[in-house]
């Protein structure tokens, strides 16, 4: 069996960047696609539509001058909750002050004494006693009275607070809900630019995501939904919101704040298990190479943080300010293609590659499973799925092993759809007809075309009885790859 030697191209860890103004600069968006980045992310928290209309139309363009695909992810702002503005500019917070919320709608600008915030039904959410976090927890309210509309606080930690930073309660338990106004408007304007992945921010229910999903299709939007879990009132149904979601999203800044640093590394290991075990694909977000905002390398704390989600099982690590509005977009997604392929090497597939906890629900599961159990011992160069919405891609990359799983598919949403999945290499492939033996031949050929098989491979294929169709996966085949890509050999198993 020929070794496989990790480049770039055989990374098996995905790559999610945001856009923003540092990747605006003519020729990034060509090089940070070139150093690895799978999915862009367009951050609809910052921005006008008109914005975000361009910089997908960018990203379109981009992937076809460097010839490969790139998928695109639209991720809503949510009802984050805010202060509102100040009448000077930034004040400073000393600790025992008392400061007030004001909840009211008009509430004037802000000072020293007060500030007004956006979520105006916060009184009814909160009580004596309660910790309110501003900042991502960098300042800290204690609540001593509710009066009306006002909440009245003592500064327990101090510090300086600007416009629009965010609030959360200590614990979690905020009822605003999952979706606002502008998240709807902002789910027609992902149907609008054709999103491969559309991320709901501080879900708190499977009802939540099925809302999304709902308006999604109603805009004729076809995007994957991804959960992003950064409330503390998620965890408790973690599970449901997992199985209504196609992706999940480990977004470690709001989350880290409503919890408390110290459970953070724990629920990151529990939430990627979950989501691998109920075959969802899963990103870490948040910080992860935050130095790299102005430094050209990361810190070590950094580099092991990265490692650490890709050896859990993680199948994407994303980048928000660090590509966004860094100083080097480029050096920090080639930095964590770097720290995925390093962290891959110390991977241990044996060990992970277990029946135990993964549902087989559908013949397509329980062909991937087999498929993954006789790839490890039969020695297989790489296992070849016939598919065409990606169903048996995803189900082959929940079973963790080091061997690449290469997708054909005709359709270019299903593909882009794939970029998340880790060990899974989307691959362009037209069906040449309805008999499985001769595609099987036409797509070994193909691979081989391409560099990606040699002459003595053995690969392992799955496909449908009916090729063409989705979710009919029912066939597995040892294939060796013979002289010019020719099926020197070919047998159902």
């Amino acid at each position: 069996m020929n070794t496989i030697i990790q480049t770039p191209s055989t990374r098996r860890t995905k790559i999610v960047a945001t856009l923003g103004p540092a990747t605006d600069v003519p020729g990034m968006l060509e090089k940070i696609i070139a150093e690895g980045m799978n999915v862009a992310r367009l951050n609809l928290s910052h921005g006008a539509p008109d914005d975000h209309r361009a910089r997908a139309a960018a990203v379109r363009q981009a992937a076809l001058a460097v010839g490969v695909e790139v998928g695109i992810l639209a991720d809503l702002q949510g009802p984050k909750i805010r202060v509102e503005k100040f009448a000077g500019g930034p004040v400073e917070l000393q600790q025992g002050q008392d400061f007030v919320l004001d909840c009211r709608a008009g509430a004037p600008l802000g000072d020293v004494t007060r500030v007004g915030v956006s979520y105006h039904e916060l009184p009814q959410d909160v009580h004596p006693g309660d910790v309110l976090l501003l900042d991502d927890g960098l300042i800290a309210l204690t609540v001593m009275t509710i009066t009306g509309s006002e909440i009245h606080c003592k500064v327990l930690i101090g510090g300086k607070l600007s416009d629009r930073k965010g609030l959360n309660r200590q614990g979690g338990g905020l009822s605003v809900e999952a979706l606002s106004d502008k998240d709807r408007s902002d789910i027609k304007l992902a149907a609008e630019i054709g999103a491969d992945f559309l991320a709901v921010s501080f879900v708190r229910s499977a009802a939540d995501m099925d809302q999304a999903r709902r308006l999604l299709r109603e805009a004729g939007g076809h995007a994957a939904l991804v959960a992003k879990i950064e409330r503390a009132d998620a965890i408790p149904v973690l599970g449901e919101i997992i199985d209504a979601s196609d992706v999940v999203m480990v977004a470690r800044g709001d989350l880290g704040v409503e919890i408390g640093d110290a459970e953070l590394p724990g629920l990151q290991k529990k939430i990627i298990r979950e989501a691998v075990q109920r075959n969802r694909a899963v990103i870490t977000a948040t910080q992860m190479l935050q130095s790299m905002v102005r430094s050209p390398i990361p810190t070590r704390a950094e580099v092991l943080d990265v490692a650490n989600a890709v050896i859990d099982g993680t199948d994407a690590v994303m980048l928000s300010e660090e590509s966004a509005a860094g100083a080097h977009p480029d050096k920090a997604v080639a930095a964590l293609c770097r720290i995925c392929l390093g962290a891959e090497r110390q991977f241990e597939p044996k060990e992970d590659l277990t029946t135990g906890g993964h549902r087989l629900d559908r013949t397509d599961q329980a062909i991937a499973l087999a498929a993954m159990l006789l790839a490890g011992e039969l020695g297989v160069r790489a296992i070849v799925a016939l598919t065409e919405s990606g169903a048996t891609a995803q189900w082959l990359s929940r079973y963790r092993t080091a061997i690449p799983i290469y997708a054909l598919s005709p359709l270019a949403d299903a593909r882009r759809r794939m970029l998340l999945l880790r060990d899974v290499r989307p691959v362009e492939f037209v069906h040449v007809g309805q008999n499985s033996a001769s595609t099987a031949r036409a797509a070994v050929q193909q691979l081989f075309t391409q560099g990606r098989l040699s002459e003595g491979d053995r690969v392992i294929l799955t496909h449908g009885d009916h090729m063409g169709r989705g979710g009919g996966t029912n066939t597995l085949k040892l294939l060796s790859v013979g002289a010019d890509g020719m099926v020197e050999s070919l047998r159902d198993l």
